[in-house]
């Protein structure tokens, strides 16, 4: 079974339109990637509200220069509290309409699976279906993208869809499984890596 994606009415460009053919993305994690996730226990946990949805230092500066440089910017996100019936999805898409208000993102992949699916949801990281479907819509080279988040997942999703990955390393209580491309602690690190390793 597949997954619906959510029509945010802020995003015309999740409309599946291909017009960026041919140019490579970057894949963004949210919670820990873009805004800051709040940790408990050593775990991390998305904000439930936009009064909770803080951006984390030089997000805005490091989106901006990778737009410059000609990536699409897809974010790529799980949200399994809407799944598990403990957050409401109006939440999850006022959330990403202020994201989109803040950043230059050309489209919003979200997975609302709860994660106990079976067979599991093809679109819930680590599986790839939220980057292949981008990619098909939208024209994009994954073989070009990349795959940036702090989470296990993030990594691995990146690569399944045989994208190169950015692991931002905050020090979770949780060990990652595949090893990604490169390790940074921040998202200016990533984007230096990024810019610094792009193949035309």
């Amino acid at each position: 079974m597949s997954e619906s994606i959510p029509q945010l009415p802020a995003l015309k460009e999740n409309r599946g339109e291909a017009r960026f053919t041919g140019l490579p993305a970057i894949f963004l994690d949210r919670d820990g990637t873009l805004n800051a996730a709040l940790v408990r226990d050593g775990k991390p946990y998305p904000p439930v509200a936009t009064d909770e949805l803080v951006l984390l230092p030089g997000v805005v500066e490091g989106c901006a220069r990778l737009k410059a440089a000609g990536y699409v910017l897809v974010v790529a996100t799980n949200q399994p509290d809407v799944g598990r019936g403990t957050l409401a999805k109006a939440a999850v898409e006022a959330i990403h309409a202020r994201l989109c208000q803040l950043l230059p993102l050309d489209r919003v992949e979200v997975s609302y699976a709860h994660g106990r699916e079976n067979p599991p949801s093809p679109f819930r990281k680590p599986a790839p279906g939220l980057l292949l479907r981008a990619a098909r819509e939208l024209g994009l080279d994954l073989r070009r993208s990349w795959m940036v988040g702090d989470r296990w997942r993030d990594v691995d999703c990146g690569k399944n869809a045989g994208c190169r990955t950015v692991f931002i390393d905050y020090g979770y209580d949780e060990a990652l499984r595949a090893s990604p491309d490169f390790t940074v602690r921040d998202f200016t690190g990533a984007v230096e890596i990024v810019l610094r390793e792009r193949w035309e």
